[in-house]
């Protein structure tokens, strides 16, 4: 295994509340600083009815609730990467409660493939300016007191990235429940073979190391959850427990990739979310509209 990098501090605890979102099987955290009032909130939810051409932020608000009603300072609004599940209500939270809107400086990438597939013209800028702080591997930052640092962790997207905080990590997409294994990889920039590397790099961290899902889909008809560790998906994970070769998870996750539908979201969520959640600008009557590329995804 990789060595266990020098900024992890298990002494450290921040208080963790989780906030899931059932119609896209998403949790989103509060990441609380147990020594101030300083927090950072990871994965923000904005609702839509992509049928009805509808958004709300009902889930975003219950976030907005908790912060005010526990007296919190957002520091930061953390997006483990550009998802194609939930569209981004960071923007919106940012202007209530303010904070840094952060995520992977690969971004990058995903702007320039998502850019030409969504035809944005000039105009859309792919160099991660939308976003208060771009991540680097290894960056080191804080919440309070509480001392944090980024993992890129792609694969699954290129700007995947796994923020660790104390004893707590946020893999986003990278992995899931043991039971339910790890991402698929292959949307544009994806990689089962670096997916696989990027797993064993976070499962190099300390055993004990609580481990916190961006999703949850209850397999089996399981009840929902979001914790484990990392010494629980080093023995159960059905995908990439210890024993599982690199050629092996390869082979299966390519063969189960192409068995999958598209997210249901997906064309409204990238458009959004490489914007930093920003929806589109409207049209001189005040409209907004989202495009559907035909026969390019």
């Amino acid at each position: 295994m990789a060595a266990i990098p020098r900024m992890v501090d298990l002494s450290q605890q921040p208080q963790i509340t989780a906030f899931f979102e059932e119609t896209t099987n998403t949790v989103s955290y509060v990441v609380r600083d147990p020594a101030s009032s300083s927090c950072a909130l990871i994965d923000a939810v904005m609702d839509i009815d992509y049928a009805a051409g509808r958004i709300a932020y009902t889930s975003a608000d219950k976030m907005i609730a908790f912060v005010k009603d526990q007296g919190l300072k957002v520091e930061w609004l953390i997006e483990t990467h550009v998802h194609a599940d939930h569209l981004s209500a960071a923007p919106y939270i940012q202007r209530i409660c303010g904070g840094q809107i952060g995520i992977g400086e690969h971004i990058t990438i995903v702007q320039e493939t998502f850019g030409k597939v969504f035809n944005e013209g000039t105009e859309f800028q792919r160099d991660g300016s939308q976003f208060d702080h771009l991540f680097k591997d290894g960056d080191e930052y804080q919440i309070g007191a509480l001392k944090a640092f980024a993992m890129h962790t792609p694969g699954h997207t290129p700007a995947c990235m796994t923020h660790v905080i104390g004893d707590a990590a946020f893999v986003g997409d990278t992995l899931f429940m043991p039971d339910g294994g790890s991402a698929r990889a292959d949307f544009p920039g994806g990689d089962s073979r670096i997916l696989y590397r990027s797993i064993r790099k976070v499962l190099s961290l300390p055993e004990r190391m609580r481990l916190f899902m961006c999703h949850d889909y209850g397999p089996n008809g399981r009840e929902i959850r979001w914790e484990t560790t990392v010494a629980e998906q080093r023995a159960h994970n059905i995908h990439v427990r210890d024993g599982i070769s690199e050629d092996e998870f390869v082979a299966m996750r390519e063969a189960r990739d192409k068995t999958l539908d598209m997210p249901r979201l997906i064309i409204p969520s990238l458009q959004v979310n490489m914007k930093a959640g920003e929806l589109p600008a409207p049209d001189p009557s005040g409209k907004r509209f989202l495009k559907v590329p035909l026969n390019v995804l």
